[in-house]
């Protein structure tokens, strides 16, 4: 850490928003120079970002959800490659919240008190399905434990998708244990053993690190099994969803600022238009109010969604959770239509002018087009649609490949389609 950590939420808030600042002044150039905001990303975790959620008896400011889903919109709005880097670490979060082993809950959460951060690697390469270890209902899993001279346990294997990890003091990947099953250790970030392989070719959030991770005899870190019990995980299908709408939510408002701004800034409209001062004419004025009834759609539907998880966890039943993983699933589609559609009709307001690389505004559906590639959106109507028609709970992808599920016998998970990158 470079500077003292904040003792209170007002503290905590100033130096976060002053550091979303920072990022929002370069956050267009970075996107052009691949340049990753590896610094940035280091002054919010000094600021107290990480802590938002952690429980006060270990440091942290334990906002409620709302408050987080609030902040993390600020954080996308700055720089939507924020959000997403920190999906990890705020999951792990969450899982610590309901750790069952007091003693890991304490390590770790002590950890995060003091600054760490955790980063994500768990999807594989599809290259390397082609062979092998075990089917866990997540797709083959080719990452392995096994046990050096000592006893001590190694990690050894490729992760794609491992957003975040680049940043992070410690990674939680997943992997096969002993038995075959599917696990998740802690492993340390830094290890010699830890190669970030900077290839993530996306077209969008192309600074969140989520390229290849390549783990080689890399020590599983003391107390390093997190959330063996699925009590522990509880809500976390909903969590990781409504991360990815704060931050679509993010991006609604950066659409909204810049058009304003494109608009503000023209010296000439077209010759069709009822007017040459392009604040007067009435044809982009209605652009512009498209956008921010947008925004406003995406805006309302996160603050339903992110209501409804609080509920919930207050609830503490199975049943609560899985309407939620509905109302959220609803949530995403009418977000993603209403986020990629404004950043579509933005160009409208500004001409081709607005094509041009300097401008930037292409980022803004690069970005919302890839987060709405997540957790495959196609699926959510099919799944909501049969549990109004028919009543059928999908049960949490967290439960996937367990065996410590206790779900009602009339519940049946979802296809495993609609789960396969829920953790990517």
């Amino acid at each position: 850490m470079t500077s003292p950590q904040p003792a209170t939420l007002d503290e905590a808030l100033v130096r976060i928003r002053a550091v979303f600042d920072e990022l929002a002044k370069g956050a267009a150039e970075r996107d052009l120079a691949h340049e990753h905001p590896y610094a940035l990303v280091r002054e919010l975790a000094d600021a107290g970002f990480g802590r938002l959620r952690l429980p006060r008896e270990y440091g942290g400011f334990d906002v409620d959800l709302p408050t987080l889903f609030a902040l993390l919109a600020e954080a996308g709005q700055a720089d939507s490659n924020i959000p997403q880097i920190w999906r990890g670490h705020f999951t792990t979060t969450e899982i610590l919240r309901r750790e069952q082993d007091p003693d890991v809950r304490h390590h770790w959460a002590t950890a995060v008190g003091e600054g760490a951060v955790f980063g994500n690697a768990q999807s594989e390469p599809s290259a390397l399905v082609a062979g092998v270890e075990s089917d866990t209902g997540w797709g083959v899993i080719t990452t392995r434990i096994r046990r050096d001279g000592s006893g001590a346990r190694m990690v050894s294997g490729t992760k794609f998708y491992s957003t975040g990890a680049r940043f992070a003091d410690h990674i939680r990947t997943a992997v096969l244990d002993d038995e075959a099953r599917r696990a998740f250790v802690v492993v340390p970030a830094r290890h010699p053993g830890v190669d970030h392989v900077d290839d993530w070719d996306g077209i969008g959030q192309r600074q969140t690190g989520s390229g290849t991770t390549i783990l080689t005899d890399v020590p599983v870190e003391p107390l390093g099994d997190i959330g063996r019990a699925t009590e522990s995980l509880r809500g976390l299908d909903s969590f990781v969803q409504i991360v990815h709408l704060a931050n679509l939510v993010g991006i609604a408002r950066s659409i909204v600022a810049e058009t304003v701004d494109i608009v503000r800034g023209r010296t000439r409209t077209s010759r069709h238009a009822l007017t040459q001062d392009a604040t007067a004419d009435p044809d982009v004025l209605a652009v512009v109010g498209k956008l921010y009834s947008r925004k406003v759609t995406a805006e309302t539907l996160l603050q339903h969604a992110a209501q409804r998880l609080e509920a919930a966890h207050e609830e503490d039943r199975e049943e609560a959770f899985s309407d939620t993983y509905i109302e959220t699933s609803a949530a995403q589609v009418a977000v993603i239509e209403a986020v990629l559609d404004a950043a579509t009709i933005a160009f409208d307001a500004g001409g081709s002018s607005t094509a041009r690389n300097r401008v930037h505004l292409d980022r803004h559906w690069r970005n919302a087009r890839t987060l709405a590639s997540h957790n495959p959106v196609i699926y959510k109507p099919r799944v909501v649609g049969d549990f109004i028609v028919n009543g059928t709970r999908p049960v949490s992808g967290y439960y996937v490949g367990r065996t410590s599920v206790d779900v009602a016998a009339t519940d049946r998970p979802a296809a495993n389609d609609d789960l396969e990158k829920v953790t990517a």
